[in-house]
């Protein structure tokens, strides 16, 4: 059985160990509790304010940046489509053998399904006036086909004439360059003030092919 002897009876050294007991797990409690108290202090963290309403956030600056503005006056759909010249007003032609047409109405007077091995397509467009002008009309033909603008001297070297019974019309032939080629013929006959296009536009071989044919249409041009 041990026996536990009274502090006074101890050595010096031992009551000294002895009367350190409680002081140091004192001190081990203090630190603990500051150890603790200090992680709460370093994980605590401040809430956001909130943004101000009156400033936008980026995304609601963008967005409104991006957003279309209020269409031009004319611009919205109100300008009117020219009249659609029909009886004795319209021009009419001969359809060239194994050709197909349609009378879409609008801008598009009527259209031509032409046969051909690639792209090829045939319109009628009528405009009143001059439309711009002969050479405006054949230097945005020429950016169609990614051909820049000519000037009047170009504009009359380029120019053929084909007599047909409605009146004269002025021929313009252009093929693009490039490894694919696109090709342009069109023509353009005055009538009562209007202004009557005749257009064959596609890939450069169909539409050298249906050439003759689209030349002899041109010949046929007539009105009753």
């Amino acid at each position: 059985m041990d026996v536990v002897q009274p502090s006074s009876q101890l050595g010096p050294r031992a009551a000294r160990s002895a009367g350190r007991g409680p002081w140091l797990a004192a001190m081990a409690l203090l630190l603990l509790v500051a150890g603790c108290r200090r992680e709460e202090v370093t994980s605590y963290r401040l809430a956001k304010s909130p943004p101000s309403a009156a400033a936008p956030s980026a995304g609601d600056s963008m967005e409104a940046s991006h957003r279309p503005a209020s269409p031009p006056p004319g611009m919205a759909g109100d300008v009117p489509l020219p009249p659609t010249p029909t009886g004795a007003e319209a021009l009419k032609w001969t359809l060239p053998k194994g050709w197909a047409q349609s009378f879409p109405g609008g801008m598009r007077f009527a259209s031509f399904q032409v046969p051909g091995n690639g792209k090829i397509d045939g319109s009628v467009v009528t405009l009143p006036g001059d439309a711009g002008g002969e050479l405006s009309n054949v230097n945005r033909w020429r950016g169609q086909i990614g051909l820049g603008p000519t000037d009047a001297a170009g504009l009359a070297a380029a120019r053929t004439t084909v007599k047909t019974r409605a009146g004269p019309a002025n021929v313009y032939d252009f093929t693009s360059e490039g490894t694919r080629k696109s090709r342009l013929i069109a023509a353009i006959v005055m009538l009562d003030g209007n202004s009557w296009f005749i257009k064959l536009t596609g890939d450069a071989e169909p539409v050298g092919a249906a050439r003759p044919a689209f030349l002899k249409l041109l010949e046929s041009l007539h009105r009753d």
